[in-house]
């Protein structure tokens, strides 16, 4: 297959929720720091040509020195400054990609434990003109809060045929940035970049993933993936 993926590795936040002096990005999992766990399965990816990521402004002008380690062809990997919010940040991101790349996939920079096949189906539907979403389906009741008393329970939603979002994500190129530009007109935002593609028609994908590839977010989520790195080879 030709190398005509880019991938997009957002981690522009300051991870407040986690909590520390360190930005959980920066933080370590089994000795590794989780963005280089979540880089290193798309810069080792054969057909991925191009890998982009999207650090805080501050730390895209003096990048951590650890990077240095990633494996890379020259010219393949780089850096860019994030914007304020999520969707800048990816914007930032496609503006730096080459024009042999036809296909892109943005993944969460706090996702450190993405495995191959995952990424190779998402490329897999992009490839056919259209967008995919790793994601579990969900197995817990949902209850529905009311929004006077958030306490009490207004109804509870059935889970059959619900999913839970996950990264990668993966989309034709085009689709992707047209979706950002018609956001941009609108003044929309989105929590994913799914949903900004949903919204043109285009069909979107799911790929059945697992909760072993989680989003670090709080130190619960942390101490989950200390555990999962000690059982990785």
């Amino acid at each position: 297959m030709p190398r005509d993926v880019a991938a997009v590795v957002v981690a522009g936040g300051q991870g407040v929720r986690l909590g520390g002096n360190v930005p959980k990005q920066y933080q370590l999992v089994g000795g590794v720091p989780i963005v280089l766990r979540a880089l290193r399965p798309f810069t080792t990816h054969p057909d991925i040509a191009q890998v982009v990521l999207v650090l805080p402004p501050a730390d895209a002008a003096d990048p951590p020195s650890f990077l240095s380690s990633l494996k890379v062809s020259r010219g393949a990997f780089s850096i860019v400054a994030g914007g304020a919010h999520r969707g800048d940040s990816v914007r930032a991101g496609l503006s730096k990609l080459k024009d042999l790349c036809t296909i892109v996939l943005v993944h969460d920079g706090a996702r450190p434990f993405v495995e191959r096949d995952v990424i190779d189906a998402v490329i897999g539907y992009a490839r056919q003109g259209e967008a995919a979403v790793a994601a579990v389906p969900l197995s817990d009741t949902l209850k529905e809060a009311s929004r006077r008393e958030p306490s009490r329970v207004l109804r509870t939603r059935p889970r059959a045929r619900l999913w839970r979002a996950q990264t990668p994500q993966g989309f034709p190129r085009a689709v992707l940035e047209r979706a950002y530009r018609r956001a941009a007109r609108l003044g929309r935002r989105a929590t994913d970049d799914a949903a900004l593609v949903e919204a043109q028609g285009v069909p979107v994908r799911l790929v059945p993933d697992t909760g072993r590839n989680l989003k670090i977010t709080t130190a619960e989520d942390l101490e989950l993936a200390q555990l999962l790195a000690r059982r990785q080879p």
